[in-house]
């Protein structure tokens, strides 16, 4: 009967796995879809900052590049706002009456920036997701057939 169960918990495990590691990888194709569709390209070396160098003239395809193009806007958000984020500049703006209309357009900006960057992280977070549930697919294929294994055993 132990045999059964775990032969059986085998034969499953060996089903989902397969299955896991093609929607991980199916996710990852859309994910390269969509960002190739953007056609979001890293600047110019001279106009990077170093820790993002080798990302130069390269366009936006995968969650990681997602990851890092994110932290360029950031830098360029932070440059214009002083290092203040979207809700001090509204902040800021408002208590202004809404009159201030270069702090209005800082407010534009600041909101565009983490806009776009609150995408492109999502992008880099389905990324992230995707290669966990290739690795447990992995995984499943593994203990399957360990299982399997141990079921012949067991007869």
């Amino acid at each position: 009967m132990i045999s059964i169960v775990v032969g059986l918990a085998g034969a499953a495990a060996l089903v989902a796995g397969p299955i896991m590691i093609s929607r991980g990888l199916a996710a990852r194709s859309s994910i390269v879809k969509e960002l190739t569709k953007e056609k979001i390209t890293f600047p110019a070396h001279e106009h990077l900052p170093a820790a993002l160098a080798r990302y130069a003239e390269t366009q936006v395809r995968t969650g990681n590049q997602a990851r890092a193009f994110s932290d360029l806007i950031a830098v360029h958000v932070a440059q214009a706002t002083g290092g203040r984020s979207y809700s001090e500049v509204n902040s800021e703006w408002l208590a202004g009456g809404r009159k201030d209309e270069q702090l209005g357009r800082l407010r534009d900006i600041a909101f565009m920036g983490q806009s776009l960057r609150s995408s492109l992280l999502s992008a880099y977070q389905a990324w992230q997701i995707s290669a966990l549930v290739i690795g447990l697919g992995v995984l499943f294929v593994t203990i399957g057939l360990g299982f399997l294994t141990l079921a012949i055993n067991l007869r």
